[in-house]
């Protein structure tokens, strides 16, 4: 621990902005207020399961589809001035968002579709760019500390906007002397995560420029580059291919799991985000201790047994219509991931030649996010017309088969 308290401090002043940005993003948009809020408002609206997974699934379907150009192009412009832009675009998805309820009748789908189009087109953006960023500007021996340290704040601000969500909107109901089963209560939480996204705005303008540490190209990777441009691309599509298959579980409990709680179980809203911050803050001290864990087993081999654990614990969430077993399933789904996905990162990135990072970087946010539209998509109509409990295992399968072709993959590379 002590080592490990050592290489934090000597985070530069570019990484301590990143993170403060990463912390913001979780408390917001990517798993705090809006993880809550989001879904609730569009059936206090009058949409229904469907819609809810439509609107989801547009979002992440133009997330999927950017991420992989913007990731090459971040290579060739760099990857700060694309972070920005992305900081720019979900500033102005999340101001316009709450403004569709007011739209002309007839306008409304289609301006609640747009602004939050306009959000993942910035969200795409950002994380195609900002592991080969945090590449660029850190040292070798911090790279670990530096991605667990983003995952942990990630979800330890989650925890907190997760938690304070679930209150906001019967304190809005007061406030407003409304029912908390009209959308105005709902609609103001969504404008405070967008004032919270200005000071995230302004920590990426205060970042220098790209290359605070810019890595020499080993003999090794310069003949890769030269000789083996076929490999690497071969590389980055198994690799995209697994996280289009190992992210699906976690997609499915990140976007229906407040829907479940609330239509099926009928959970009031403070509860769920009790439990959904909750889930947060295991993640938290998850994240931390993945440096030593990383330490222990490597970067794939945890990533293999994190993801095998998240696909476990999708089953109680499955069998038992319980808040209890069910709360229980998303905390270890949630814990998991925040243990997988910066072990998965780290070794991927670590794997591909410098010059190809953020292509790298881009296809696996493009199956990310494609693996997230389609079982958003998908499980709208599955959980109308067969439940849910199909949809959380169809979620585990998928997993289980991404994580199958990752081990088959490091066996073959062992050999």
């Amino acid at each position: 621990m002590t080592s490990y308290f050592k290489t934090v401090r000597l985070f530069n002043r570019n990484v301590l902005l990143y993170l403060l940005i990463a912390g913001l993003l979780g408390f917001t948009i990517d798993g705090g207020i809006y993880s809550v809020i989001f879904n609730l408002y569009l059936l206090r609206l009058g949409h229904g399961p469907e819609f809810v997974g439509q609107v989801n699934a547009a979002g992440m379907f133009v997330f999927a589809l950017g991420s992989f150009p913007l990731g090459i192009l971040g290579e060739r412009w760099g990857n700060r001035r694309m972070l920005i832009i992305g900081m720019a675009l979900m500033l102005t998805g999340c101001t316009l968002l709450p403004l569709a309820e007011f739209a002309p009748a007839g306008w409304q789908v289609s301006g609640l579709f747009m602004a939050y189009i306009i959000i993942n087109v910035g969200m795409a953006h950002f994380y195609a760019n900002g592991p080969p960023y945090i590449m660029r500007i850190t040292r070798a021996e911090e790279r670990t500390h530096v991605f667990s340290i983003q995952s942990a704040l990630w979800s330890f601000a989650a925890f907190a906007g997760s938690l304070i969500a679930g209150f906001l909107p019967g304190y809005f109901a007061v406030a407003l002397a409304d029912s908390l089963d009209q959308p105005a209560p709902y609609r103001y939480p969504l404008w405070l995560a967008a004032l919270m996204l200005a000071p995230a705005l302004w920590a990426i303008l205060q970042t220098r420029v790209d290359a605070v540490h810019t890595e020499p190209l080993t003999s090794n990777e310069t003949s890769k580059a030269r000789h083996a441009t076929r490999a690497i691309y071969g590389l980055i599509l198994v690799m995209a291919l697994v996280r289009l298959l190992q992210v699906a579980g976690a997609g499915v409990v990140m976007t229906f799991f407040n829907v479940y709680m609330d239509a099926s179980l009928h959970i009031a809203t403070a509860q769920i985000g009790m439990i959904v911050a909750t889930g947060r803050l295991l993640a938290v001290l998850a994240a931390l201790v993945t440096p030593l864990l990383i330490t222990r087993w490597g970067t794939a081999r945890l990533a293999v047994w994190a993801s095998f654990g998240v696909a476990l614990f999708l089953v109680p969430l499955a069998y038992v219509p319980l808040w209890s077993v069910a709360g229980l399933g998303y905390m270890g789904v949630i814990a998991l991931t925040s243990i997988r996905y910066p072990a998965f990162l780290l070794y991927i990135m670590e794997l591909t030649p410098t010059g190809y990072r953020s292509v790298m970087s881009g296809a696996g946010e493009t199956a990310a996010g494609l693996s997230f539209a389609l079982m958003a998509l998908a499980g709208g109509y599955l959980i109308a017309t067969q439940g849910y409990q199909n949809l959380f295992l169809l979620g585990a399968a998928e997993t289980v088969a991404g994580t199958l072709i990752l081990w088959g993959y490091l066996r073959l590379r062992k050999r």
